[in-house]
């Protein structure tokens, strides 16, 4: 495969997983289509063009020939400065064609709130006015647009370029990966769950989630009790970018949801989910992000690739699993 083609079937696997549906995703990338086309020659000086059929701002090629051909892929959950210099390091020894991060540098950092939207349309799947919902996001996308602007986003992309490494993300794409496998894993066990601890236990089961609880990052509850009931099960903090709006609980509880699940929370989102009645499990960061990955890495093995985890990645391979189903 070729650094393009990666980057497409990251970008395929995003959409097919995408919990707002494909039919919807591709909705969404008409509207881009059609105000793109209604953009003056100026304007369309500075449009990223990728946006008419990525539909993830976060997961973008940031240097490298996209035509080189891949056959050794480093894949890590953050792949910064030191990191591209150990795959130097280990290029050594056995080259490594491509170099991928999870968590998004350059561009993709910058743009990192652009796919914030997404979370409006999946909390009114769990029935969360869509109005409510976009006007809670508008407010924290413009916070995460804030919030990252400052940063050095082109550092590590430099060290990348200056080594001769092709180097690109996967973020929403993956992190959507994570979220369908939740949600039907929940919905395939829904019967059982009455408790918030059998959802921890649920949880549990999933190798990344093991090995994380070893090194004390495993599944965790932040808000609510283990023998409280779990209620309606909803995935809302895994995908979309970064962590949304804080005052989103109260909206969920009227909407009859009982118990979250989310890669990580900070303390002002315990709080508002707390006040709420909320139970707000939190499965992992970096385990939910190698879930992710893992998912994606599976693929690129199917494709031939050999895959070198490094970075914080937990790698946890579901193709032998596959064959015997």
């Amino acid at each position: 495969m070729t650094v393009a083609q990666i980057h497409r079937l990251a970008v395929d696997l995003g959409i097919k997983h995408d919990l707002r549906g494909v039919a919807a995703v591709k909705k969404h990338l008409r509207r881009i289509q059609e105000r793109f086309e209604k953009l003056s020659k100026d304007e369309r000086a500075d449009f990223d063009r990728e946006d008419l059929w990525n539909p993830y701002s976060d997961t973008r090629i940031y240097t490298g020939d996209p035509k080189k051909v891949v056959r050794r892929v480093a894949v890590g959950i953050d792949v910064e400065t030191p990191e591209i210099l150990l795959a130097h390091v280990l290029s050594e020894r056995q080259p490594i064609d491509l170099l991928v991060t999870h968590h998004p540098v350059g561009t993709a950092l910058a743009g990192l709130h652009e796919v914030m939207h997404l979370q409006a349309e999946v909390l009114a799947k769990y029935g969360v006015p869509i109005n409510v919902a976009q006007g809670l996001l508008h407010v924290r996308i413009d916070e995460v647009s804030r919030r990252t602007s400052p940063i050095n986003h082109q550092r590590d992309v430099d060290a990348a370029r200056l080594l001769g490494f092709a180097f690109m993300s996967c973020h929403t794409t993956s992190d959507n990966m994570v979220a369908t496998f939740l949600f039907n894993l929940i919905r395939q066990h829904e019967r059982k769950l009455e408790l918030v601890s059998d959802v921890l236990k649920l949880l549990r089961t999933i190798p990344e989630y093991r090995a994380a609880a070893k090194w004390k990052a495993g599944p965790r509850l932040f808000a609510g009790r283990p023998d409280h009931f779990a209620g309606k099960i909803a995935i809302t903090e895994i995908t979309g970018g970064t962590e949304g709006s804080p005052q989103i609980y109260h909206r969920l509880a009227q909407a009859g949801v009982g118990t979250v699940i989310g890669m990580h929370m900070s303390e002002e989102h315990k709080k508002q989910a707390e006040e709420a009645h909320v139970n707000a499990i939190i499965a992992g960061h970096m385990s939910s992000d190698s879930l992710g990955m893992n998912l994606f890495a599976d693929e690129l093995e199917r494709h031939g690739l050999t895959v070198v985890p490094f970075a914080g990645f937990i790698r946890v391979s579901r193709r032998g699993a596959r064959r015997r189903r």
